[in-house]
């Protein structure tokens, strides 16, 4: 099991100069980090990959950001783009060396709404179209996609556990596995560990987060029963710190960050990664 940060803490967009964050993460202790990757012409996948190995790092996920006309369930036009940028996503994580494609790769994010059950279904049979067309491609490059259950506020489509293994069985590919979040989890499930348990096998992404976005231990979450569900189901993916700072405008207002939420972001990521070795019993 590996502990990761991700990108957005520091900065947004990532850009080949962000990678000179690389050697801080590094010196902190972190075995990888997660690269939003907001525009596939920010960065120079090779450019990056060189300085992930120079600093002694991998990238363990990239992050799509499914933004305004990237959407599976929308338009011609959105599902178009969607695809388009996602593939390009699949492209740059195998230069990197990347595993995993995560976060909620099924719909632009902040599309909420009382559907009725027939737009519901219209829109889960695009979704799986899509996933599906993705995920062969994604095969091609040895890429798994994770899919990631966001909160209310966020995502009419996916919000539990369960309607991301129903998201899963449906599409039906070997390399589509379920992302799960401690931040989303928090809101939307009974009972956090009990979700672990029931994913299972199919979890191949986990995001760390505090209850308010801030550190991780640093909350209300009941951090050893979640630590002992990952552990009963084998789980040996990366566990990675996902946490929003007023420091960086726009991601701010993207995730309604109005105050601090930590003295510093700093702070979050050192004192996070060291919960997190403490609740998982890993000596650094």
């Amino acid at each position: 099991m590996r502990f990761g940060i991700n990108s957005f803490l520091f900065t947004s967009p990532f850009t080949n100069d962000s990678t000179k964050l690389f050697k801080t993460f590094k010196k902190w202790g972190f075995d990888t980090v997660e690269i939003p990757i907001e525009d596939p012409s920010h960065i120079d996948p090779a450019h990056v990959r060189k300085e992930l190995d120079k600093a002694g790092l991998a990238c363990g996920s990239v992050c799509a950001c499914m933004g305004p006309g990237r959407d599976f369930r929308g338009s011609d036009k959105d599902q178009a783009t969607a695809m388009t940028y996602c593939k390009a996503l699949v492209d740059q994580a195998a230069v990197l060396g990347c595993p995993n494609i995560i976060g909620p790769i099924y719909s632009v994010v902040g599309l909420i709404g009382a559907h009725e059950d027939d737009v519901k279904k219209q829109h889960f049979a695009l979704v799986v179209k899509n996933l599906k067309e993705l995920a062969d491609y994604a095969a091609t490059k040895g890429i798994t996609l994770c899919v990631e259950p966001l909160n209310r506020f966020e995502t009419d489509f996916c919000n539990t556990c369960d309607q991301g293994l129903k998201l899963i069985k449906a599409v039906g590919k070997k390399n589509v596995k379920l992302h799960l979040d401690t931040f989303h989890m928090n809101i939307e499930e009974k009972n956090q560990a009990a979700s672990i348990l029931k994913a299972g096998k199919h979890l191949a992404h986990f995001h760390a987060c505090g209850s308010d976005r801030g550190t991780p231990g640093n909350d209300h979450i009941d951090w050893k029963p979640i630590v002992g569900a990952l552990k009963q189901i084998g789980y040996n993916g990366d566990v990675v710190i996902e946490s929003f700072t007023t420091d960086v405008k726009v991601i701010a207002r993207a995730a309604a960050i109005w105050r601090k939420m930590e003295p510093t972001r700093n702070e979050i990521a050192v004192k996070g990664l060291a919960n997190l070795n403490k609740f998982f019993g890993k000596k650094k």
